[in-house]
């Protein structure tokens, strides 16, 4: 059962930034990239050291994962569609941390546009909020979550130049 349907009301941030890579290589490295390469945490908002308990490479609906996160709290991470090269999306659910208070979970989605030589990369958060949390999440808690989603969307990006460079 997906954690979002079409009658849920959701708080949507969407952030992109674009690479000098195509798609086919943005994608390649993105998709199981070291996440304490790109979430080293932001404002109110923790790092990622790692994850832990994954269920196999991270390129198949299905598998899962636990983010490690710096202030010692945890999330459950699973992968719910890979269209390589062009997107992938997860849910993330039983948040340990302040978040558990004001969604029931999140669907995250990245894609992969090719930009001329390039490739536009556009991640999406979507929340679903627990009752009466909406607004929270629009007007507070949503626009300094965009801010670190862009922080982490250009960390990913650039380390993907990096990595695909280093060869």
């Amino acid at each position: 059962m997906t954690l979002i349907g079409p009658a849920d009301r959701t708080v949507p941030v969407t952030v992109q930034t674009r690479t000098s890579l195509p798609p086919v290589a943005v994608c390649r490295i993105i998709v199981p990239i070291d996440l304490s390469l790109v979430f080293q945490g932001w404002g109110p908002f923790p790092g990622v050291r790692g994850a832990r308990d994954q269920t196999g490479p991270w390129d198949a609906v299905g598998r899962s994962r636990k983010p490690d996160l710096t202030d010692g709290s945890t999330a459950v991470e699973r992968l719910t569609e890979f269209t390589a090269p062009h997107s992938f999306a997860y849910e993330i659910t039983g948040f340990t941390n302040a978040l558990r208070h004001v969604v029931t979970g999140v669907r995250g989605e990245w894609t992969f546009t090719p930009d001329g030589a390039g490739t536009v990369v556009r991640w999406t958060y979507e929340f679903r909020p627990r009752p009466g949390r909406a607004f929270a999440l629009r007007w507070i808690i949503g626009p300094l979550w965009r801010r670190y989603m862009l922080v982490g969307v250009v960390r990913a990006a650039r380390a993907a130049e990096r990595i695909a460079h280093e060869g």
